[in-house]
């Protein structure tokens, strides 16, 4: 009998080194699913303290990019010890007023964006004052220095426009329509004025109500029947690009959509040729290095960007990289 068990755990032994070899030689999704379990756990991977980090964005509600944005920050917080908070709201003084409760909760670190930068501006002084350290996120990073953060992680708005620009010349358009769904969005602003600084082609601004899908489908759809000229269209958030398709084709348009941010709609809009191009500014990487960087200063004093903006985008994608990118969509990290 004795026999018997050392065999039998002998055995075992082989089948769990088999097992082990086998997960080692496919790598990929067994370890993937292997951090994930260990982020639901809540495994942190240091033992600095238990900080909290408080992350505020002027996120509308059912917007899936700052889902992707949070997938990155919780992340990292997971892997940092880090207790996160998120908050959000589309209206820039009561973003203000979610960042003056973070405060006065003696929050350790503040991720913020600014969208709108002169509603944040006072909220971000109180938070300076208090001596919380803030990494601004997304949108504001021509202010960013100026309202005391330690760095701004995104992609340059007008840059990522005059990419897009470039890319309608590159493909022989003549006329497009740049559509605002945010009034008052500074970054959106200047992604439009990006494409219209190096478009060989005529542009125009379209401001539509981007809480109303219905009624951007519609603006959209009548702009193109009453100017069958345009040939381009670019809408400036994921959400945004498929509405735009189906505005296209009710007025029975050939323009050309393309579309600022990424999500699993856009990638397969990509796929089956609906869409042109996407311009991937890679928001979860933007949630994980905002989160990350404000460990690496509360733990070590570390900074990025020399007071320059740390670059996350921007990145054309297209047809090409489509079925590259469905994996990491399937999954909510793109």
């Amino acid at each position: 009998m004795a026999r018997l068990r050392t065999w039998a755990g002998t055995a075992l032994a082989g089948v769990l080194c088999v097992c082990l070899a086998g997960c080692s030689s496919t790598g990929g999704k067994r370890a993937e699913d292997a951090r994930r379990a260990a982020a639901a756990q809540g495994r942190a991977a240091v033992d600095t303290p238990r900080w909290t980090f408080a992350m505020i964005t002027h996120s509308g509600d059912g917007d899936t990019f700052w889902d992707i944005v949070q997938s990155g920050a919780r992340q990292a917080a997971v892997k940092d010890n880090i207790d996160f908070l998120y908050s959000h709201d589309d209206e820039a003084q009561q973003q203000a007023q979610l960042v003056d409760a973070a405060v006065d909760k003696k929050v350790d670190g503040i991720v913020v964006t600014l969208a709108k930068p002169d509603a944040m501006k006072a909220a971000l002084a109180r938070a300076a004052e208090a001596g919380i350290p803030v990494i601004t996120v997304n949108s504001g990073s021509a202010e960013s220095r100026a309202f005391g953060a330690l760095a701004h992680i995104g992609q340059d708005e007008a840059v990522a426009g005059r990419a897009v620009g470039e890319e309608l010349s590159k493909r022989g358009r003549k006329k497009a329509i740049c559509v605002l769904h945010e009034q008052g969005n500074v970054g959106h602003e200047q992604r439009c004025s990006g494409v219209a600084a190096t478009f060989s082609g005529e542009v125009a601004n379209l401001h539509v109500n981007g809480t109303n899908m219905p009624d951007v489908q519609s603006a959209i759809e009548a702009r193109l029947q009453a100017d069958p000229s345009i040939d381009s269209v670019v809408t400036l958030g994921a959400p945004y690009a498929d509405t735009a398709v189906k505005a296209k084709q009710g007025a029975g348009s050939k323009a050309e959509v393309g579309t600022f941010d990424l999500n699993a709609k856009v990638v397969a809009g990509l796929a089956d040729g609906s869409l042109g191009f996407a311009v991937d500014q890679q928001p979860y990487l933007q949630g994980y290095q905002a989160v990350d960087l404000l460990w690496l200063y509360k733990y070590n004093g570390d900074v990025l960007g020399g007071g320059r903006p740390v670059l996350t985008g921007p990145q054309i994608v297209t047809e090409d990289q489509a079925a590259e990118l469905a994996r990491y969509t399937e999954r909510g990290t793109r």
